[in-house]
């Protein structure tokens, strides 16, 4: 089983006022559509989103949208809504219905959460907010269709301001025990490097059953022909609790625990081009720790510990806020976030 961002292409949407709202929503239905949802869930993918939409324009002075199809079972699509407004000092009386701070019915946020399959938010009060929502086909579990089994995944992947192809890719795949990720940005922008990248992920593809550092060997024969990338590979053992990693070039990955960052190493050079060396190392993975691995499009100072309780939150949602805070603006930007799946139920509210 496997998930990549070829195979799901996101929509990154302004929303500055009201107006746009009714487009935003045409989109999602017609990716609703296209997925095989039916007329009634079409219509709750505009219920939660008109909803959704309306308290990020009211309460957050408008935002972002990032729609994505879930496609690994073909049967949803997920939605994040940010905005760096004001924020909500009480997330869980705002949930509650009747409750409204700007003279509405309140229903927005708590007809939402009921009508969604998939549900979280974070905010903080003069920070902002970011809303995570996934409708799915009625009988499709949307845990499961948005990661591959054992693990819970997000992502933000979206093209530099005016280009219309992403220099970016990522992709998850299972191979016996182990989960293996990878997250290549071609050099520079636009088609050319979006050529790159899908190269590396094709090759990916074929090469789930090899280590890591062998895997980016296959990569960087692959891309000879191409302008080249940078590339990290990372294969993760539930089971073991580690993880073997190997990179080339500024791809920065990091394993989060409530109590630390570790930052994960790579090498200088190019995949396809200059590259010195390839090395494999091994981090533990604490249970409950979170991967993070993105593109230099990203910011790397963040830290989530300046986050109070967003590193037990949905990956998605978590790679919704990071994405926020620290685009580049100038740059394709890839945030993945990766969590081995409690057995107890998702992590997000």
């Amino acid at each position: 089983m496997e998930i990549s961002s070829l195979d799901a292409l996101p929509v990154l949407l302004p929303l500055d006022d009201r107006s746009q709202i009714g487009e935003v929503r045409r989109i999602a239905t017609g990716m609703a559509g296209q997925l095989g949802l039916d007329e009634q869930d079409q219509g709750r993918v505009a219920l939660v989103l008109t909803e959704g939409l309306n308290n990020a324009l009211t309460h957050g002075g408008g935002g972002q949208v990032v729609l994505r199809p879930i496609v690994n079972s073909r049967s949803g699509v997920e939605a994040l809504i940010i905005d760096k407004g004001p924020g909500i000092a009480n997330v869980e009386r705002a949930l509650r219905d009747g409750y409204s701070t700007a003279g509405t019915p309140g229903t927005g946020l708590g007809a939402v959460a009921r009508v969604a399959d998939g549900f979280d938010i974070y905010s903080v009060a003069g920070e902002g907010t970011a809303l995570l929502v996934r409708v799915c086909a009625r009988g499709a579990n949307p845990e499961r269709a948005t990661a591959v089994p054992l693990l819970e995944a997000g992502a933000v992947c979206l093209p530099r301001s005016g280009e219309t192809v992403c220099g970016d890719a990522w992709a998850l795949g299972r191979n016996a025990e182990r989960v293996v990720l990878i997250v290549a940005d071609g050099l520079g922008h636009g088609p050319d490097a979006a050529a790159a990248s899908m190269e590396a992920i094709r090759i990916f593809r074929k090469s789930l059953s090899l280590p890591p550092a062998d895997i980016l060997a296959e990569v960087h024969t692959a891309l000879r022909s191409t302008r080249g990338a940078a590339v990290a590979v990372a294969a993760l053992d539930p089971k073991l609790q580690e993880i073997r990693y190997a990179g080339v070039g500024n791809i920065a990955s990091s394993v989060v625990s409530a109590s630390e960052t570790r930052s994960m190493v790579s090498h200088n050079g190019t995949v396809g081009h200059e590259v010195r060396k390839i090395q494999e190392f091994q981090y533990d993975w604490p249970a409950g720790a979170l991967v993070i691995m993105q593109s230099d499009g990203l910011q790397t100072h963040w830290r989530l510990d300046r986050y109070p309780g967003l590193v037990t939150r949905d990956p998605a949602l978590i790679a919704g806020v990071l994405y926020r805070d620290f685009t580049r603006g100038r740059d394709d930007v890839t945030v993945l976030a990766v969590r081995q799946r409690n057995q107890d139920g998702p992590s997000g509210g």
